[in-house]
């Protein structure tokens, strides 16, 4: 296998990290302030949930946009481009003032969003590939990290203005990326071939992923996500119901992030010590297992127990089915994306059908069962793909 330089491979990986870490801060920021945005441009709780619609529509749309996109030779353009439109994404929803223009806002946003998704990861696994072991999981401990950063941001400018806050981050991200538009280019090194298993190639010796393996690992990526949107939108509800302070509530999501950050940063020796498929289905059997003894204890300290399990056990999930569908090229980790994020934005909206007529620590259960089924079917989606 062909390495570039050791310096230009390290000056790649400092690059994505960076780039991961910026996504998590506007994404971040943008949904901390989410509530400022409803306020300044007096929209309904209906019409925020079209805003928030068209940008899971937009995201689609980027999505398989940079799926088909993402060549070597364009990823440069596409990184440096896509963190450009996010940035002034931001800046412009921030300064909208009527449903119509930050439906047309939210839309555009997403589309950058996915495109940049879609980039980054397809020259993390170019990456990957380059340095010969796991280091995935590092770098989407980043975008978590980023993210973090962004909601200590969001509170400590809580009084100020949602608008100068969203044009400072923004201001900052473009500048960056201008910044590092000419080290952008070592991630279309010809150098940084891709590593392809012999599992991976078709009847034909083509290289690519079955169309049965590929949409497999889309539904485990939807599975692992439902859990993350059910963690951002259902644990401090799930806390309050107990009779946790408004603080403690808050803090839930904090446990689970911070535990997803943690997994994911330890994750990339623990894959490449006992290889991706353990590492995977055990992390499945702690969030199967942690987080239905959480909902079972109906206690607040079992509760933040529970979450914590969650996180952590799920946290090496995406990064490795990133990389299990990077061989298969941009387009499959566009597949595997796209359909993971239908279970990040429906999963909730199901919780809280299932809540309606159960109870909320019954339709919680959901993403247990869920991460037991990752247990179940990874070796059938994995399997030979991932080292």
């Amino acid at each position: 296998m062909r390495q570039i330089a050791a310096p230009e491979l390290v000056r790649s990986r400092r690059l994505l990290i960076g780039y991961f870490a910026g996504l998590g801060v506007v994404m971040a920021v943008w949904g901390a302030r989410m509530p400022a945005v409803q306020n300044a441009a007096e929209v309904s709780t209906a019409g925020l949930a079209l805003v928030l619609l068209a940008a899971a529509f937009g995201m689609v749309g980027g999505l398989q946009a940079g799926g088909r996109l993402a060549r070597p030779a364009r990823l440069p353009v596409l990184l440096t481009g896509g963190a450009v439109a996010l940035a002034a994404c931001l800046a412009v929803l921030g300064f909208c003032r009527s449903l119509e223009s930050l439906l047309a806002a939210a839309f555009v946003f997403g589309v950058a969003h996915g495109v940049l998704d879609v980039a980054a990861n397809a020259a993390a696994v170019r990456c990957q590939d380059a340095h010969g072991h796991p280091i995935m999981g590092r770098l989407h401990a980043s975008y978590s990290l980023g993210a973090l950063l962004g909601a200590a941001l969001a509170a400590a400018t809580a009084h100020t203005s949602h608008a100068v806050l969203f044009a400072a981050v923004a201001a900052c991200a473009a500048a960056a990326a201008g910044a590092t538009t000419r080290l952008t280019r070592t991630v279309a090194s010809p150098a940084l071939e891709p590593i392809h298993h012999g599992a991976a190639l078709g009847s034909n010796g083509q290289r690519g992923l079955s169309r049965r393996r590929l949409w497999l690992l889309g539904a485990l990526a939807a599975a692992t996500l439902l859990g993350e949107g059910a963690a951002a939108d259902w644990a401090a509800v799930h806390l309050h119901d107990l009779g946790a302070t408004a603080a403690t509530s808050a803090a839930a999501y904090g446990f689970y992030s911070a535990a997803m950050a943690a997994g994911r940063l330890a994750g990339d020796r623990l894959t490449a010590r006992f290889g991706a498929l353990a590492v995977v289905r055990t992390g499945a059997a702690l969030a199967a297992l942690g987080f239905a003894t959480g909902l079972a204890g109906s206690t607040i300290a079992f509760a933040l127990l529970g979450w914590t399990a969650l996180g952590l056990g799920l946290s090496v999930t995406i990064p490795s089915l990133i990389t299990a569908a990077g061989i298969g090229g941009p387009r499959a980790v566009a597949t595997v994306a796209v359909t993971g994020y239908v279970g990040l934005l429906a999963g909730p909206a199901l919780i809280g059908a299932l809540a309606t007529v159960t109870a909320l620590p019954i339709a919680l259960l959901l993403p247990a069962l869920l991460a037991g089924a990752v247990v179940a079917l990874a070796p059938k989606a994995m399997e030979k793909l991932t080292p």
